[in-house]
């Protein structure tokens, strides 16, 4: 058994950032070793919820996934309340004994993302891929590119494909 790791996973709650939580899930966290899972949520810098006004520069506290849990912690920061993503991370909990809780940050997803991976000191970063073609991605940025290359941690990019399974 090695060191216990930080795995933040990049979480909009579409399809391919389901995917890639299950996948840090099955893949990166292992039974009985402490690993810490930190579900990272960015929320646009426009959106106007309570808690931005407290914790808009550093993000939300790390919050655990009893309170994670919650309808109303989701309300509180205008997050959407996904029992699918919570089984997984009750699952996750459950059998590996990872430690979850959950991080809020405001502003562009590419650069939270980036600062997230420093801020807490992750050493694994998961997200998902949204599969653009290359004319999108040109004009829209890919936020998985853009954190492959500037995050100072291994990210692994999970896509759609035939041997995930379907998560809505």
């Amino acid at each position: 058994m090695g060191k216990a790791r930080i795995v933040g996973v990049g979480m909009d709650y579409s399809p391919t950032s389901k995917a890639a939580l299950q996948w840090a899930a099955d893949n990166l966290l292992q039974a009985g070793g402490g690993d810490r899972l930190i579900l990272i949520q960015v929320q646009p810098p426009k959106a106007e919820h309570t808690r931005k006004q407290l914790f808009e520069d550093t993000g939300s506290p790390l919050v655990p996934l009893q309170e994670f849990r919650e309808i109303n912690y989701s309300k509180q920061y205008g997050l959407t309340y996904d029992p699918g993503v919570l089984d997984i991370l009750d699952t996750v909990s459950r059998t590996k004994g990872a430690k979850v809780v959950a991080k809020i940050y405001w502003g562009d997803p590419r650069d939270k993302l980036c600062d997230a991976v420093d801020d807490l000191k992750l050493d694994a970063l998961v997200v998902g891929s949204r599969g653009l073609g290359a004319i999108k991605r040109v004009l829209l940025g890919s936020v998985s590119y853009y954190v492959v290359v500037n995050a100072s941690c291994p990210v692994t990019v999970v896509k759609r494909g035939p041997h995930l399974p379907k998560l809505t």
